[in-house]
């Protein structure tokens, strides 16, 4: 059959039109290309252009073996993303990269400023203080008092639960159960360290499997959802800026005065008065929910893209408390605290190869045999880092009142 006798036959709902790779594999180029013949007779081109819009999506060339029954479906292209590199930043001693795939004009360029003051001062340290991804289901129980037993049971079998969990996964590892209960509702929150993965998919076929067990023992109970939105993903929250979810890390440097003043044309005491009035003060006045800081998102969606990370993820990770006080010598101690920065450095979009070779650069690809959860870890760290040079010079140009200059330059072609 001919691409356009195919396209007839999606078109008489005799093949999907969510199953055209299936019919075609493994030659899945050629199904996107029937799904693309699909989509323009039923979009129209406008009115003003001579070919259909879809022509400037590109789709060929394109490794699709790896994204088919992963990572994307109902394929019609891909949309490339400017990538670039910050740095390199000196971190806990060693220099690393900052990968960013952006369109925002002035990003990589302001991350690359504040990399390069932080190297001239000796770079910055990293400390992951804890992690674990976390699930919490929601279950129905009949009673008050059997939400009470349920409580008291999971607190006390602890051991039984987690061997249940674990029976699951090879490097997943639960190791904590938070039971909540409202009413006649209970959500209970697993935390698991999850080695190199991100870790959803398998903390979730662990939360089930534990569940199982949990409902030998209550029987009457009805698992509602298998995520009950106390997790907390893909969302903002309370529990997450104070329990932590993922990676927490805190992350710091000591930028000399004489740095602040001729790379960052600015100086300490200035930076310290803004970021009290405006990360601090500011964010307090509009209510913020983690967000005591200037830009975090903007780096950490940015190195999101660029190393195969879930960008809806960027809604929790970026939650980051920038602080910063004189030192005794007169020299600026700036820090982020990030307690929910969720990476992975295998599974999901890590496989693709654009998303690979970046993490390749940074030297933290696939998973650490020698040391699980290593890789994963690091990335983390580099995501720090990003945003604590990020914030460094973004302050820097706002107090010098730089900020509209740069982007105007940076961020606006010139004809």
């Amino acid at each position: 059959m001919t691409n356009t006798e195919i396209a007839d036959a999606v078109n008489a709902k005799k093949i999907p039109f969510y199953a055209i790779e299936e019919a075609l594999k493994p030659d899945f180029q050629r199904a996107i290309a029937v799904r693309r013949e699909v989509v323009e007779r039923y979009v129209r081109p406008l009115p003003e252009k001579s070919e259909h819009c879809l022509q400037n999506v590109p789709y060929q060339n394109y490794d699709w073996a790896r994204v088919v029954g992963q990572n994307c479906e109902n394929i019609v292209g891909y949309v490339p993303v400017p990538a670039g590199l910050a740095g390199p930043i000196p971190i806990d001693g060693v220099e690393y990269p900052i990968p960013m795939a952006t369109t925002e004009g002035a990003l990589i360029a302001s991350t690359h400023r504040g990399a390069r003051a932080i190297g001239l001062c000796g770079g910055c340290k990293t400390i992951v203080l804890a992690e674990g991804m976390t699930r919490a289901p929601v279950l129905s129980v009949p009673t008050l008092e059997q939400a009470n037993a349920l409580h008291k049971f999971c607190k006390e079998n602890f051991p039984l639960i987690k061997s249940a969990f674990e029976s699951t996964t090879r490097f997943g590892k639960l190791l904590e159960l938070k039971v909540c209960v409202t009413g006649r509702k209970a959500y209970l929150r697993f935390r698991a360290f999850t080695g190199d993965a991100m870790g959803m998919n398998m903390v979730t076929k662990g939360v089930d499997k534990a569940l199982e067990v949990i409902k030998e023992h209550f029987p009457e109970v009805e698992v509602l959802a298998l995520s009950g939105n106390y997790c907390t993903d893909k969302k903002p929250s309370a529990i997450n800026w104070i329990e932590g979810r993922g990676k927490s890390v805190v992350c710091e440097a000591t930028i000399r005065a004489d740095v602040v003043e001729t790379v960052l044309k600015s100086n300490v005491d200035a930076l310290i008065s803004l970021n009290i009035d405006k990360n601090l003060i500011g964010s307090a006045m509009a209510g913020s929910l983690g967000g005591f800081n200037a830009q975090a998102a903007n780096v950490v969606a940015a190195v999101f893209l660029a190393t195969g990370q879930d960008p809806a993820q960027v809604v929790e990770s970026s939650t980051c408390l920038t602080n910063m006080t004189k030192t005794a010598e007169g020299d600026l101690l700036i820090s982020v605290t990030m307690p929910s920065i969720e990476v992975g450095t295998v599974g999901g979009g890590t496989g693709l190869a654009a998303q690979r070779a970046m993490l390749d650069l940074i030297g933290c690809g696939g998973a650490n045999h020698a040391a699980p959860g290593a890789n994963s870890q690091l990335l983390a760290r580099v995501v720090a880092a990003g945003v604590l040079s990020a914030e460094l010079s973004l302050m820097s140009g706002l107090a010098a009142g730089h900020l509209l200059s740069a982007h105007m330059k940076l961020n606006r072609k010139q004809h």
